[in-house]
């Protein structure tokens, strides 16, 4: 199976190269803003006829949440438009894909866990650009996979774990939001999940929702952080409206992982299961 694999540097994107170093069933290819600019939509087909797929795994993105407010039309061009591009790909050459989304997609007004088929309203430009890119991928490739998943973070890359633990170590206190609820998603787990769905002998395109097992605040993610490596640091709660930031988030993001157990037999682990998994290996980059 040759697969392209894009956001290369990314969190996902780096722990699917590691899982994939040692598999020679496939031939793999993880591209880089660099070798796949996806801001630069016209050059997009062209670049991924080079490789001819049989699998595409978009996990490129714009993630700057904040940022994006002020950068709508960049975001637009790599979460929606560049998506579009991919899709059309897809459709045209009969290639499987698998698109990673957000639990940005949604307000955050929920009450209970979201299921694939709840209503989405984003409130920030981010969720916006990737539910618009959510419903290029449904209008040009409806057998695609799309992949919704919530406060990711890895060994790799930037991420709230990585933050805190700098913070603590450096600091005698941090205050860390109590009233946004989801739940954490390491980066290996979903990228087990995602090889998994791509050796499945049986295809099921759609959405599907994904994050580790579990109900808690950042409040709570912080509190756990800090009782793993023994810092002493007092972790403090505050409120969403005592941490303003450009972009709104949602109060409420918890994904129901029914459907994707289901269809294809992945096992989620629990929250605090996979952050001592993350925290006990060595941070990378």
């Amino acid at each position: 199976m040759r697969i392209v694999i894009t956001g290369a540097s990314g969190q996902l994107g780096s722990e699917l190269n590691e899982l994939l170093a040692n598999d020679t069933k496939k031939e793999c290819y993880f591209l880089d803003r660099k070798q796949l600019p996806l801001d630069q939509v016209l050059l997009i087909q062209d670049i991924l006829a080079m490789y001819q797929p049989d699998l595409i795994i978009h996990a490129g993105a714009y993630t700057a949440v904040d940022k994006a407010e002020e950068e709508s039309e960049v975001a637009n061009l790599v979460n929606h438009l560049a998506c579009e591009e991919i899709a059309q790909y897809c459709h045209l050459h009969g290639t499987k894909l698998i698109a990673i989304s957000t639990d940005y997609v949604f307000d955050g007004d929920s009450a209970v866990p979201l299921t694939e088929d709840a209503p989405t309203a984003p409130i920030n430009i981010y969720g916006k650009t990737k539910l618009a890119g959510e419903n290029a991928i449904r209008k040009w490739c409806p057998e695609a996979i799309i992949i919704r998943t919530s406060w990711v973070y890895s060994s790799y890359g930037k991420n709230f774990v990585k933050t805190m633990c700098r913070l603590m170590a450096e600091r005698d206190e941090v205050h860390v939001i109590n009233d946004q609820i989801g739940s954490p998603t390491y980066a290996k787990d979903l990228a087990r999940a995602i090889l998994k769905i791509a050796d499945a002998v049986n295809w099921e395109g759609g959405i599907y929702n994904y994050s580790n097992e579990g109900e808690i605040s950042w409040y709570d993610f912080a509190v756990a952080i800090r009782d793993f490596h023994s810092f002493d640091c007092k972790v403090k709660p505050i409120s969403t409206s005592a941490y303003p930031t450009p972009a709104q988030r949602p109060k409420y993001s918890l994904l129901d992982k029914s459907k994707i157990k289901a269809a294809y037999d992945v096992v989620v682990p629990e929250w605090k299961e996979s952050l001592a998994r993350m925290l006990a290996e060595e941070i990378k980059k």
